[in-house]
């Protein structure tokens, strides 16, 4: 069951990150477009950040319970060094 936690952990990390990588290109298109709306811009902008911030803590404590909520970050630590 702990391997299947974990990956599905890494297809939620992934997913996340994928996502985060779309609305930052999506920020520069609109940063680079000929009409920009800078309301529109600005939200964007903030919301981007907001989206990576929230989904950086998600994933911090989705980790911690994939790894069976240790009583420590060693720990996490050291069992990431023994699947490397």
């Amino acid at each position: 069951m702990k391997e299947q936690i974990m990956q599905a952990y890494e297809e939620v990390a992934g997913s996340m990150e994928r996502y985060n990588d779309v609305l930052t290109q999506y920020l520069i298109s609109l940063q680079t477009g000929e009409a920009s709306d800078a309301k529109k811009l600005e939200r964007m902008s903030a919301g981007t950040r907001a989206m990576r911030d929230s989904s950086s803590i998600y994933l911090s404590y989705a980790k911690f319970v994939a790894y069976g909520m240790p009583e420590s970050e060693d720990a996490m630590e050291d069992e990431d060094d023994l699947q490397a």
